[in-house]
């Protein structure tokens, strides 16, 4: 039987499809706002933004698989290392978990005995757990994550071509600025919520790191219409 992802799997793979939509909105809207600085003619900005699209999204999928491949690499070789400490060094590993929980704030007989309990239940998910912050029975698929970048970043390149493309041709650029930010504030609000960090900060961040980079490339492109 296929096993479930947790909570947390779960998690992280909406984590990486908000920030590969968010990617997607940024990298393609700096790309068509600065061929619309240098053309007004639509359809090499489309064009532009299309290639911009597909270049992203396979930079964007093979990115995420490799980056989680070699997380996933890293924390099997933690987990031989602590199979090997909880063999060599039980005993250490043990006042290792109970001065974790004591300096925690926890008094030492209940840590003590929380240890025991856990240690008892599991030892190497409790000492992985301790010692490097990850749970062994967690970890994150890189295929998952490298198809929901792939499908997440042309879904958020939509935003800024349709806006660049089908608006009025005196408007396009400010259009799409605006439905951009508004892209932005959403995306960022939605990844704070998911790392459980400031709001207003990463709205902020985003938006305007989104408006300095279209600002940017609208004038370089502009420098060469």
């Amino acid at each position: 039987m296929k096993q479930k992802m947790t909570l947390a799997q779960r998690v992280n793979i909406l984590r990486a499809s908000v920030m590969g939509a968010n990617d997607g909105i940024l990298s393609v809207a700096g790309i068509v706002v600065g061929v619309a600085g240098a053309t007004t003619n639509s359809y090499s900005i489309l064009i532009s933004g299309l290639a911009g699209m597909l270049a992203g999204t396979i930079s964007m999928a093979m990115g995420e698989y490799v980056s989680v491949n070699t997380q996933k690499d890293a924390q099997k070789m933690a987990i031989q290392r602590q199979k090997k400490a909880l063999a060599d060094n039980y005993d250490d590993e043990v006042a290792m978990v109970t001065k974790k929980y004591v300096d925690q704030g926890i008094s030492t007989p209940l840590a003590q005995q929380a240890t025991a309990e856990m240690m008892q239940e599991d030892a190497l998910v409790t000492t992985v757990r301790e010692r490097y912050g990850f749970n062994p029975s967690e970890f994150i698929s890189p295929y998952a994550a490298g198809i929901a970048s792939m499908i997440s970043f042309p879904t958020g390149s939509i935003l800024p071509l349709v806006s660049i493309t089908f608006f009025p041709a005196h408007i396009k650029v400010l259009a799409t600025v605006i439905a951009v930010a508004i892209a932005l504030a959403i995306t960022g609000y939605t990844a704070a919520i998911l790392g459980n960090a400031d709001r207003k900060h990463s709205v902020f961040r985003n938006v305007f790191a989104g408006l300095l980079t279209m600002l940017v490339t609208y004038f370089i492109g502009h420098l060469f219409a």
